[in-house]
């Protein structure tokens, strides 16, 4: 073989190698064609989708909204999967499950692809009045178990802070409803509106979306960014877009993404009981005159087919709503008992439920019985 043959085989098998990484570039995994996102106000991954899905490669995006840009840049699969910001088996224990600085990348998931998500700096907000919605579109028809929206706290600044639990006041919340109560989109899928009201509110805030979908443990977190001081007080009727990546190669020289070390906290789940169940109390949030509760129930070494939990307290408590389980009082003892879909634990396993009360929070002494 002559030299120059050899060259050019050299320079043949090169160009081949470049174009199979090309395609690997502009061929990203396909998006998840169900679950759903916070459309109004929009969610951080879903408004940089909504904003520039079609032209995520135009450089004007670094000045416009340099917040997008950055998170397009480190992983361009966190926008066109912009429906995918769940964790799994998280069991209700929210705040154990995601660090603080890590809410809105829900505690790194994904292997990190929604890490851009949890950035500290000047998004994109919606501008919203003191009484808005916030608007949930479910693709797959999954329903709730519950939805929890939750407000920073006045003294909060998105712009500046990375958030933390303790910066968010629960404000409204739904019980279980199945999809099929929820309004259908001509696309696709439902959606639901959840109301806010508050009052003397100005200036930036984020809304802290938690959707317990009902058809697994599965648990989504969206972090919107808002603005008060506006007059709307319901998200556009907006269809969300297909989920299709554009067929673009994104620029070759994107950096790459230097992902953080994960950080997640020592397990807290109880030790599996000698037989029946126990269970696990942890006060959740806490506001000015009220608090949110939620209780772990879990299963001994035999399944159960339903559960019961008394919640015994120093003082009486007053109980203003309750998810996932029937509650009653009777002077100081909160008797909890299992929903009708929830009450088969495998042998192991857990299941939650919740509630909000007035007053300020203590922790009660709990014991759980079970049938088998």
């Amino acid at each position: 073989m002559s030299p120059i043959l050899r060259v050019r085989l050299a320079v043949s098998a090169v160009v081949g190698v470049l174009a199979a990484t090309l395609i690997a570039v502009a061929l990203p995994s396909t998006p998840a064609a169900a679950h759903g996102n916070v459309t109004g106000p929009a969610s951080r991954n879903f408004g940089c989708y909504e904003r520039w899905g079609s032209d995520f490669q135009n450089p004007a995006m670094a000045t416009q909204d340099p917040m997008c840009w950055q998170a397009w840049q480190a992983d361009p699969n966190a926008m066109w999967n912009w429906n995918g910001l769940f964790r799994e088996g998280v069991a209700g224990n929210h705040q154990a499950a995601i660090p603080d600085g890590q809410l809105c990348s829900a505690g790194h998931t994904q292997s990190g692809r929604y890490n851009a998500m949890d950035t500290v700096g000047d998004w994109k907000a919606t501008s919203v009045g003191n009484s808005f919605n916030v608007r949930l579109f479910d693709g797959a028809l999954h329903g709730a178990d519950y939805v929890r929206v939750y407000v920073t706290k006045p003294s909060y600044n998105p712009v500046t802070t990375a958030l933390k639990w303790s910066d968010l006041d629960l404000v409204s919340q739904i019980g279980n409803t199945p999809a099929a109560q929820w309004t259908p989109v001509a696309s696709g899928g439902v959606q639901v509106d959840i109301p806010v009201a508050l009052s003397g509110r100005t200036g930036r805030a984020m809304v802290y979306t938690i959707w317990q979908a009902s058809h697994l443990d599965q648990s989504y977190y969206f972090c919107s960014d808002i603005a008060f001081g506006g007059t709307s007080t319901t998200p556009p009727a907006t269809t969300p877009p297909a989920t299709t990546p554009p067929a673009t190669t994104p620029p070759a020289t994107t950096p790459p993404v230097t992902t953080p070390p994960v950080t997640t906290p020592p397990a807290t789940t109880p030790p599996a009981p000698a037989g029946g169940c126990s269970a696990t109390y942890a006060t959740t949030s806490q506001w000015s005159g009220g608090y949110q509760g939620d209780v772990t129930v879990t299963a001994g070494p035999t399944a159960i087919k339903s559960w019961r939990v008394t919640l015994t307290y120093a003082a009486a408590p007053t109980v203003t709503q309750s998810w996932n389980a029937t509650l009653s009082t009777a002077g100081t003892v909160v008797t909890a008992a299992n929903a009708t879909y929830n009450g088969s634990v495998a042998a192991g396993a857990r299941t939650s439920f919740g509630f909000t009360g007035s007053g300020t929070a203590s922790t009660p002494a709990l014991a759980c019985t079970a049938t088998t």
